[in-house]
């Protein structure tokens, strides 16, 4: 089952750049689906679009529609705050807030309203778990979020996202920033995550995107070129352009 289907999206900034045109795409309920491709293909415009992101950007045009649990995101009368709390957001370098590692996680919630210490509490421990990041700093959380490695920085940035309890979590290279193993610890969440989530990650290589995709978008010059299920595209895929990018003629 699909939770979002994306029609006939094109997205032109004020510049003259068309970084998408005419994208119909289905994301997948419960799965890793991953957008891949070279630099300036559109996939961040596409991941900016699913949160209205993009809302702050010099967009001139953005026609088509993203039906998200059957409404359109795009429509000018979206709650675009109820909108982002359920559609999260991670970037590729960490952005703690200069806060402890629990107010980090309880900021969010208490700017919403709450205040019981046990529901904050309860969100600290489940998104923190969510994460792979618990064990790791259960015993200090109240010390400054900064102190944190740089992948423990970002783990807690997944969490952050999760204690909003969202229904999907878009990632843009969480992980170019990272060493192997942190990027290992990342990567291994999302493949836990996606059980109660749906996940669109921007990759920051094509070995990740094999590694990590149950479906898989090949994006070139915001051209949606191929979308199949990840065992597929990075094997056997159909388009020429694709097999290229894939193998390393270009890119």
């Amino acid at each position: 089952m699909n939770k979002i289907e994306i029609e006939n999206l094109t997205l032109q900034y004020s510049d003259g750049n068309e970084s998408l045109r005419n994208v119909s795409m289905g994301i997948r309920e419960n799965a890793i689906t991953v957008l891949f491709g070279p630099a300036g293909g559109g996939k961040s415009s596409l991941l900016r679009c699913l949160n209205r992101l993009n809302d702050m950007a010099d967009v001139q045009t953005a026609v088509g529609r993203i039906m998200l649990d059957g409404e359109n995101i795009l429509d000018p009368k979206t709650d675009v705050i109820a909108l982002r709390r359920k559609v999260g957001m991670v970037f590729a370098r960490p952005v703690v807030l200069p806060l402890s590692i629990r107010g980090n996680l309880t900021y969010g919630l208490e700017v919403m309203g709450e205040s019981r210490r046990s529901k904050l509490d309860e969100a600290v421990e489940r998104s923190l778990k969510q994460a792979a990041l618990w064990d790791e700093v259960k015993d200090r959380l109240d010390d400054q979020a900064i102190a944190l490695s740089g992948g423990q920085q970002q783990r807690l940035c997944v969490a952050r996202s999760l204690a909003l309890e969202p229904e999907v979590i878009l990632l843009d290279e969480p992980t170019s920033g990272l060493d192997p193993i942190s990027t290992a610890k990342v990567e291994a969440s999302l493949q836990e995550l996606k059980k109660d989530y749906t996940i669109i990650l921007v990759p920051h290589s094509v070995q990740q995107a094999a590694r990590t995709a149950d479906f898989a978008a090949f994006f070139l010059q915001g051209e949606l070129v191929e979308y199949a299920e990840g065992k597929s595209i990075f094997t056997t895929p159909v388009n020429k352009r694709t097999e290229d990018y894939v193998t390393g003629r270009f890119g």
